[in-house]
């Protein structure tokens, strides 16, 4: 998927959390506000930040994100995104 920088697949399947999250932000933050990139984006983040043991971050982010998703009735993915 274009829209993940190739590098925060890459730093999350090396095990760099804090890597792939600072990568997958600034690629959030490149989208305009209330686009399905955007929620995309925002959801992996939150579930990164879940991975790191920052549940209140990242439940936050995630109920942003699946906020958007379902207004555009579109799925909710997961962290397979950050696998391919």
């Amino acid at each position: 998927m274009p829209l993940i920088p190739d590098g925060a697949r890459q730093a999350w399947q090396d095990g760099d959390e804090r890597l792939a999250l600072t990568l997958l932000s600034r690629a959030r933050d490149a989208e305009p506000a209330g686009s399905e990139g955007w929620a995309i984006l925002e959801r992996l983040c939150g579930l990164v930040l879940i991975s790191m043991q920052r549940e209140v971050e990242g439940t936050f982010a995630l109920e942003r994100a699946d906020t958007l998703l379902e207004r555009l009735q579109r799925p909710r993915p997961g962290l397979e995104l950050l696998d391919d």
